[in-house]
């Protein structure tokens, strides 16, 4: 059995580590290099990195935040936001990052997962899905509709079928994110999370809504997602890294153990 991953995320605009509440309200909460090694040191198993504002702003990822986090850091490192074509995946490697996550772009030109899976290998190719619960209907039999541009944008696109269409085109990960639960701390979105991760070949992180070990124990065995995404539990100190695979270890979630 693999073990289960728990990753920081750093949400990145203008340069500051910043954190909201479904997608609105942000603050900025730290410096992202500063905090990718103090995450690293305290054994978190990967870094994902987010320009949250790149692909809103039609402009490209800050390459030089993430070669200074790349720098200090010394595990996966996935980097995403404004990543639209392959040399812009090249350039993200090429600054540090061992994976790159497309999502708007990937929405808009799917043909980007194929290209960059066919260039770097699936392992590099991340999909980012950023999720809303809407009304079912025939166009989005699951009642889960995708939603781009940091959240400002709905597709008419079924989640499910997304998903399914992106493994298939290459993508060799998913990191799934609710909307509805982001930044509330009040539990991951279980029923998106074990859809996703039950009718898919590939790893699934569950992103969104962590307020507490007990919801990202829920996630890893009931979801079924093979990593977890954190933010806010760490940010402010709710919970280390540490405390959190304590926990998990002795609930019999098998877990990296670096100390």
């Amino acid at each position: 059995m693999l073990s289960k991953r728990i990753i920081p995320c750093l949400d990145v605009r203008d340069g500051k580590t910043t954190k909201g509440v479904k997608f609105k309200g942000n603050v900025d909460i730290g410096d992202p290099v500063e905090m990718g090694k103090f995450y690293y040191e305290e054994g978190a198993d990967e870094i994902v990195f987010y320009d949250i504002t790149a692909s809103s702003d039609k402009r490209d990822i800050m390459l030089d935040v993430v070669r200074r986090v790349a720098k200090e850091i010394f595990i996966p490192f996935s980097v995403g936001g404004g990543i639209r074509t392959v040399e812009d995946m090249r350039s993200v490697l090429l600054a540090g990052a061992e994976k790159v996550s497309v999502n708007s772009a990937a929405v808009k030109n799917p043909e980007i997962i194929a290209k960059g899976s066919k260039a770097f290998g699936s392992q590099c190719i991340v999909l980012g899905m950023d999720v809303k619960r809407v009304k079912a209907s025939d166009t989005i039999p699951t009642g889960y509709e995708m939603v781009i541009n940091g959240g400002r944008t709905y597709t008419g696109i079924d989640a499910l079928k997304w998903a399914k269409e992106a493994e298939g085109l290459g993508a060799g990960e998913i990191c799934l994110n609710s909307i509805d639960a982001d930044g509330t701390q009040d539990g991951y979105e279980l029923t998106l999370t074990s859809l996703i991760s039950e009718n898919v070949n590939i790893p699934v992180i569950a992103s969104g809504g962590a307020g507490s070990i007990d919801h990202i124990h829920e996630v890893l065995t009931r979801g079924r997602a093979d990593a977890a995404l954190v933010a806010s539990i760490i940010h402010y100190e709710t919970c280390s890294i540490r405390e959190i695979k304590d926990a998990l270890h002795t609930r019999g979630v098998k877990v990296r153990m670096t100390w």
